[in-house]
């Protein structure tokens, strides 16, 4: 079986793809998203007029693709990016995870209206253009808000705001660039947020991340991590959240309030392991593969 994996340069989930891969006695290759061609030309190319790879003619060699990366780009180029995923689909290519997974996971937005559709309780947020309505935003959140990026991942360009004057300037700026203005109520969390990995709605474990010196608590902004095992309550919280994003592979984040409530704050459908496979001494990639072999009908393979 061949696995293509859309991920960065020097990525170490490739690597470590690519261990688990060879141990079943599959290959890994290294797709970018820049190096995508669509093709299609009726009855000149192939049985199906229509073929999606990439400069280096891997991707149409594959069994299925993993997406471990979604480069900033144009609107055009994601967008070409998602529909030539649709298409790998539809040519009969496991892909993990679908890209209507994640279109949904990625836009803040959509993600928190499906998780409030599907009853799961979610910090009050208010989405907007303007920074007069993001100001009045503020004012009813209680005056201490969480501003992020609509579309963003590793607690990067988020921001925690409690002050009037800085909020205005702030979101005045964010409305120059034509910005989108994501707002949340701040939620003391007691420094800490967890974290519970799941894969086709199956528990692979959870994990506790602490925060240092931040309100944020992302591996990659200095956070610590622990072994944590979820609740029943828990589970079904991050069941319905993947459930209702549609993702497969979810890392569903849940916070506590001061009264005790539990809050799902996002749902990532491209979520990092390395961490979590640390501290729980889980082989995540293994999982992964061994689910893709199910899916794709490859058998593990099996060693003296």
């Amino acid at each position: 079986m061949r696995i293509a994996v859309l991920c960065n340069p020097g990525s170490w989930y490739l690597d470590d793809l690519a261990r688990a891969a060879t141990l079943h006695g599959h290959q890994c290759m290294e797709v970018r998203f820049p190096q995508i061609t669509a093709t299609m030309a009726a009855g000149t190319i192939t049985d199906t007029d229509e073929v999606v790879n990439d400069v280096g003619g891997q991707l149409a060699e594959a069994d299925a693709v993993i997406v471990r990366t979604m480069p900033p780009g144009s609107l055009e180029q994601v967008v070409f990016r998602m529909d030539a995923l649709a298409r790998l689909e539809h040519l009969g290519i496991t892909v993990i995870n679908s890209p209507r997974a994640i279109e949904c996971a990625v836009d803040k937005y959509l993600a928190t209206a499906r998780l409030l559709a599907a009853g799961i309780p979610v910090p009050p947020t208010v989405v907007c253009e303007s920074s007069e309505s993001a100001l009045a935003a503020f004012e009813s959140l209680g005056g201490d808000v969480v501003v992020k990026p609509i579309f963003g991942a590793e607690g990067r360009g988020i921001v925690r705001i409690s002050d009037p004057e800085l909020a205005l300037r702030t979101f005045r700026t964010l409305e120059r660039i034509d910005a989108v203005l994501y707002l949340q109520a701040f939620i003391n969390h007691g420094g800490h947020d967890d974290r519970v990995l799941l894969l086709d709605g199956e528990v692979i474990g959870g994990m506790r991340r602490h925060s240092q010196n931040d309100f944020r608590t992302n591996i990659s902004q200095q956070g610590l991590a622990e072994s944590w095992i979820p609740g029943t309550d828990d589970i079904r919280l991050a069941r319905t959240a993947a459930a209702a994003t549609g993702t497969c592979l979810a890392g569903v984040d849940l916070i506590t309030t001061p009264d005790g409530r539990r809050l799902v704050l996002e749902v990532n459908a491209v979520p990092g392991w390395r961490a979590f496979a640390r501290v729980n001494s889980i082989d995540v990639a293994d999982r992964l593969v061994t689910w893709i072999e199910s899916r794709s009908g490859h058998s593990v393979a099996t060693t003296d």
